[in-house]
């Protein structure tokens, strides 16, 4: 728990605002993931000013469930270690109860809770509409709906949404999702804050040398989770048409069978130059595989945004990839990499080839300096607090 009561000045309004008492119920430490990183990161930001804890999971998804190999940090990950109270699992009733009365002992002025998913609403609806009269109650909203959808996503979303006075957002995309089910509900949208707890961008050639690639070659990075919507085959058969000056990383956990990858990289005349690493990756490995990239290739089929788009960012990777979801916005407007004009292996190809000519590369490592300025976690933090007054 962070911060004391006090008065803040914040430097977004002009305003005095009392210290507040936040909680944020989430995943965090010892949870592995994107969504954990991202609370553990506004949990810090917003406890130097305020009153935060973080309320966890005793339990998050059934391992019977669950499609990787562990939901947990390892000994080699960096993870932050967020001091939390565990308490919700979220296939136990009993333990929605259990969350409730830890959070009314608290007594917060505000609750965050992180969203992603309709597995979640049951005990998420019941703590909402439980505290909704007592505090004010905001879902950060990471996706409105799952990219593989299923028929209740939407009903069991929209039962969700109604406990919640207001949302938070990190594309319009997002928004827009939210609209859909509940028109007009009050949103603040504001990008992804970078990832920059991963280090600093390291020597490429010595990055190379620890993944076994060849540093002489124009090197591409697929990085993150492996699923369907993310159109990795799309990458691989790109990859197949492109010169041996050009090798292909593939680095990430593959939710499922890794075979058809596997089949299409052995049929490939590529082959030899694409590297895959179909693991879960460390966070203490992340900067390897970025500075030996020279480009991040996102060939998503679907999309709303990506945490990967700001670890990008940190270690200064101009990026390619295909129009869905916020990558408009955040890669083809600020001109930090090349948006394709298809979600085809043809334009992934095409838009590869324009990032290494002339000087796109370097006009794009210009635009990402400009770029990450806006990106911080101060300014987000401050936009939340903000925005929370609103409501």
């Amino acid at each position: 728990m962070k911060g004391e009561p006090a008065t803040r000045f914040t430097l977004f309004s002009f305003t005095m605002y009392p210290i507040m008492k936040i909680a944020i119920l989430s995943p965090f430490y010892p949870y592995r993931g994107g969504i954990a990183q991202f609370s553990a990161m506004l949990y810090d930001e917003l406890g130097k000013e305020h009153q935060v804890k973080a309320f966890n999971f005793k339990r998050l998804y059934p391992g019977i469930l669950f499609p990787g190999k562990t939901q947990y940090v390892d000994k080699d990950d960096q993870a932050e270690v967020v001091e939390s109270v565990r308490t919700l699992d979220s296939i136990n009733p009993f333990s929605y109860f259990a969350t409730e009365k830890a959070l009314r002992e608290f007594a917060p002025d505000l609750i965050i809770i992180s969203y992603w998913m309709s597995f979640f609403v049951p005990g998420y609806a019941h703590i909402a509409n439980r505290m909704k009269k007592s505090c004010k109650v905001v879902a950060l909203l990471h996706n409105a709906f799952p990219h593989e959808a299923r028929p209740m996503d939407k009903p069991l979303a929209k039962l969700f949404f109604n406990q919640c006075h207001g949302f938070i957002t990190l594309s319009e995309n997002v928004k827009n999702d939210l609209h859909a089910i509940r028109p007009a509900a009050p949103c603040m949208v504001s990008p992804h804050p970078l990832y920059n707890q991963f280090g600093e961008r390291k020597d490429r050639s010595e990055a190379c040398t620890t993944l076994g690639l060849d540093p002489d070659k124009k090197t591409l990075l697929f990085f993150g989770l492996i699923r369907h919507y993310k159109g990795l085959d799309l990458l691989i058969e790109a990859m197949s048409h492109l010169d041996n000056t050009y090798q292909l990383v593939i680095a990430g956990e593959c939710y499922g069978s890794f075979d058809k990858y596997q089949h299409q990289i052995d049929a490939s005349g590529a082959k030899e130059r694409i590297r895959v690493f179909n693991r879960y990756i460390n966070d203490n490995e992340i900067s390897d595989y970025f500075s030996a990239a020279d480009a991040l290739i996102l060939p998503y089929r679907s999309a709303t945004q990506s945490g990967v788009v700001s670890i990008a960012y940190h270690f200064d990777t101009p990026m390619i990839s295909t129009p869905v979801g916020d990558f408009p916005a955040s890669i083809d407007i600020p001109k930090t990499g090349i948006v394709t004009s298809a979600i085809t292996a043809q334009a992934i190809e095409e838009a590869i080839l324009t990032l290494f000519k002339n000087d796109q590369l370097a006009t794009c490592l210009k635009n990402i300096e400009s770029e990450k300025k806006a990106l911080s976690w101060e300014t987000f933090a401050g936009k939340v607090i903000n925005y929370v007054q609103t409501l």
